[in-house]
């Protein structure tokens, strides 16, 4: 599990400025208030060609009978087991103190690499005063400001080396790996059984049974597949309990390693908003995905109930509704192996080659009967196009104005590439650039 990266630290040294700058965006609540950070938050970064998780936990204050700092150092401890990689941070202004000694206490206890990051070293006079931190001990010490970026580069160079370049080896890489993602007591784990047909995760009506990520290499009927059942993912304001987090991280990591995810939802229950978050994980990750609609045989149904129920889900989850749905029903047995061989399709999708040559006969002669709007009188021509070499489907359109091509027009090239070829299931990356 050595892709996360987990910052650690006590609080208000700007954990969570520096996770932002990591993730590239404004995730994390910043304020100078101590202990704004009350949960794990997490987001994705990559740097030398490496793509990793990172967590950003909340401050660490050692044997305090506050319940925030408590439960945040409860949380911290999870996440130094779960990283691959952490970074201790520390404030040049305070220098070192006694909790920076306890928190650098616990850390070298662990095996894991520790990267300290002496934060808001901005100026020569700092730059001395950051000196002291090396009495703490630890060989990869870096000084840097994370709120104007010096310095990031060179520690994220220091984490990166460290960091695994594949995942597992003793996997098969040509064979897919479906996940199981939904939020708690949604039927992924009696989905595995039925379809291993035997009891191989323990099945209770309590929601957060399964506490981790379990892989099983499922061969029959044709079909040869890593499954990944994951711990529900819950809504945020509900991870209250430590293992509760544990099991976020690992889903989380699931969607990461997987191939294609199968995203389990509630019949009954219908689409609800921490749906919509998990199939946003997954496009972003630019993972395949189906949507299993589980529990099928407790709706009350008339005549068009599936197509009705298909219509208002596809509506929701626009844009990208070009995504596979298979209403299930574990209990009975309904349609589990058409949802295997959807995601199986996917996988295919996902995975699909299309030639230079096919690609522009049929992409030109679109583009030729729908040209592109013209930006301030400059006329954009799109003269060829390619697919670039990505695990997912990602095309390169080269024109003269590559900074100008509108955002409609770009939803209009995607649906064109669809409508062609399929890509059912599998989110699509467009690039315009220069010819």
């Amino acid at each position: 599990m050595g892709h996360v990266v987990a910052i650690v630290g006590r609080p208000n040294v700007g954990k969570s400025t520096l996770f932002n700058r990591l993730i590239g965006q404004r995730k994390a609540i910043i304020d100078n208030i101590s202990g704004v950070t009350r949960d794990r938050i997490y987001g994705w970064s990559d740097w030398n060609g490496k793509n990793f998780t990172v967590i950003d936990t909340g401050g660490f204050v050692h044997g305090s009978d506050d319940i925030f700092e408590a439960a945040i150092r409860r949380q911290v401890n999870i996440a130094i087991e779960e990283a691959g990689v952490i970074v201790f941070m520390v404030d040049v202004t305070t220098g070192i103190t006694d909790l920076d000694e306890e928190v650098a206490n616990m850390l070298r206890k662990t095996d894991k690499p520790v990267f300290v990051a002496v934060n808001k070293v901005d100026n020569n006079q700092r730059q001395l005063m950051a000196n002291e931190f090396w009495s703490l001990g630890f060989e990869n010490t870096f000084f840097l400001s994370s709120i104007s970026g010096s310095g990031t580069g060179e520690i994220l160079d220091a984490i990166t080396d460290v960091l695994p370049d594949d995942a597992d080896d003793d996997m098969d890489s040509e064979i897919p790996k479906l996940a199981l993602v939904g939020q708690p007591n949604v039927g992924k784990s009696s989905l595995t059984n039925a379809l291993l047909g035997e009891e191989r995760n323990i099945v209770t009506d309590i929601p957060g049974t399964t506490r981790d990520s379990i892989y099983t290499k499922y061969n029959k009927f044709g079909n040869e597949f890593y499954l990944i059942d994951t711990a529900g993912i819950r809504k945020k304001n509900k991870v209250h309990e430590d293992l509760e987090f544990y099991s976020v991280i690992r889903a989380v990591k699931a969607i990461d390693e997987a191939d294609v995810c199968m995203l389990m939802i509630d019949a009954v229950d219908g689409l609800e908003a921490q749906d919509l978050s998990i199939l946003g994980l997954i496009q972003r990750r630019k993972k395949g995905v189906v949507i299993l609609v589980n529990k099928w045989d407790l709706v009350s149904k008339e005549t068009n109930t599936a197509r009705d129920f298909e219509k208002e889900l596809k509506a929701r989850i626009a844009p990208f509704n070009d995504i596979p749905i298979v209403f299930t029903s574990v209990v009975e047995k309904q349609r589990i192996f058409k949802a295997v061989e959807a995601a199986i399709k996917v996988h295919k999708n996902r995975t699909r080659k299309i030639k230079t040559s096919v690609l522009n006969e049929i992409m030109l002669e679109e583009i030729e009967r729908n040209l592109p709007p013209a930006h301030r009188g400059k006329f954009i021509k799109i003269k060829y196009i390619t697919q670039l070499p990505l695990y997912y489907p990602a095309f390169a359109f080269f024109c003269n104005h590559p900074k100008h091509v509108k955002e409609s027009y770009r939803n209009f090239l995607e649906n064109k590439l669809r409508s062609h070829f399929d890509f059912s299931g599998v989110p699509i990356s467009i690039f315009f650039r220069d010819k």
